[in-house]
């Protein structure tokens, strides 16, 4: 598959891993996906055969990617802000390498088409979905706050993106707080109308996870700082040839080419993936304190540590 003039200059531009390279053939990454996520990205992009093998391992939660890290299960994986924080607070072995920015208007607060809930505020009362420790749950009660209400104000219901789909289409909930695929579904199956997305609620920073051995290794560095530049690539190559990336999502996912790619026509920002900065650093820090505030996180937590620049130069430097 031929890479875009965006992809080649974007290359062009960053410093290569050079011989590096040429040493990598005996190195393992141990590297995390979700299902239609990094490994497919590479795959469609053309950018999959490296100098080195990755042993991929699907899981569906950050949670499991940082837990697998600390137990010295993987070397590489990814997910929201939110398990780092909780990694930070248990001073979990992992460390955060890169940032990927991905859609926020994919993120949403959704009520019944039928229903008479047209505001945040009209959720006083109302059963509300959402999945506890995540994104969703985060923006929810930022959503509610500005609105003057707390989850206290409304019957909240912790459930699972697939019971939630479910118990939406049952009129079980009367809202709904989801993001990716299943909020999409919720739309084009069952009408949900939008109240609010995530955008203004959310940094929009998803984070790289590594294991600080696997970065204090040389080889594994070397390999991890070439999977890096390729999924920085591969972005680029996704926001132009989006269709292509759809076909394959779908092939994994299940989930239709045309809802794909009605999400990226409806997106809040293009993906991308950049070097650590100060300013992610402290969007990281404000989401462990809005945790402490929602009683979550018993304590504060210092996720300062767990930020690392070993590959800024590599990624373009810090955005």
């Amino acid at each position: 598959m031929l890479q875009s003039a965006g992809v080649l200059s974007l290359a062009a531009a960053l410093p290569s891993i050079g011989n590096a390279q040429s040493n990598l053939r005996g190195v393992t990454l141990r590297a995390a996906t979700y299902k239609g996520g990094h490994k497919t990205l590479l795959e469609a992009a053309g950018l999959a055969q490296t100098p080195y093998q990755i042993d991929w391992k699907e899981f569906n939660s950050g949670v499991q990617h940082i837990e697998s890290i600390n137990a010295d299960a993987l070397d590489f994986g990814s997910g929201s802000e939110i398990p780092a924080v909780f990694a930070a607070k248990a001073k979990a072995s992992v460390k955060v390498v890169a940032v990927y920015h991905e859609d926020l208007n994919n993120q949403a607060t959704l009520a019944q088409k039928d229903s008479a809930i047209y505001k945040v505020a009209d959720l006083r009362g109302k059963r509300v979905g959402y999945v506890r420790g995540t994104t969703s749950h985060l923006y929810l009660y930022q959503q509610l706050k500005e609105a003057g209400l707390s989850f206290d104000d409304i019957k909240p219901v912790n459930l699972s993106p697939a019971d939630g789909l479910s118990a939406f289409a049952r009129g079980d909930i009367d809202a709904w707080a989801i993001y990716g695929y299943n909020g999409q579904l919720a739309r084009t199956r069952h009408g949900a109308r939008i109240l609010k997305t995530a955008v203004g609620y959310l940094s929009g920073n998803f984070l790289i996870y590594a294991n600080p051995k696997a970065v204090q290794d040389v080889q594994r560095q070397a390999a991890l700082a070439d999977l890096l530049q390729r999924l920085q690539k591969a972005y680029v190559w996704s926001n132009a040839n989006f269709l292509d990336y759809a076909k394959a999502q779908s092939a994994q996912t299940r989930v239709p080419v045309g809802d794909l790619v009605e999400i990226y026509n409806n997106r809040s920002q293009n993906s991308s993936v950049q070097a650590v900065s100060d300013k992610a650093v402290l969007s990281h820090q404000r989401v462990a304190e809005a945790f402490q505030s929602m009683g979550v996180l018993e304590g504060s937590a210092d996720v300062r540590p767990l930020w690392d620049k070993t590959f800024n130069r590599y990624l373009g430097g810090a955005a």
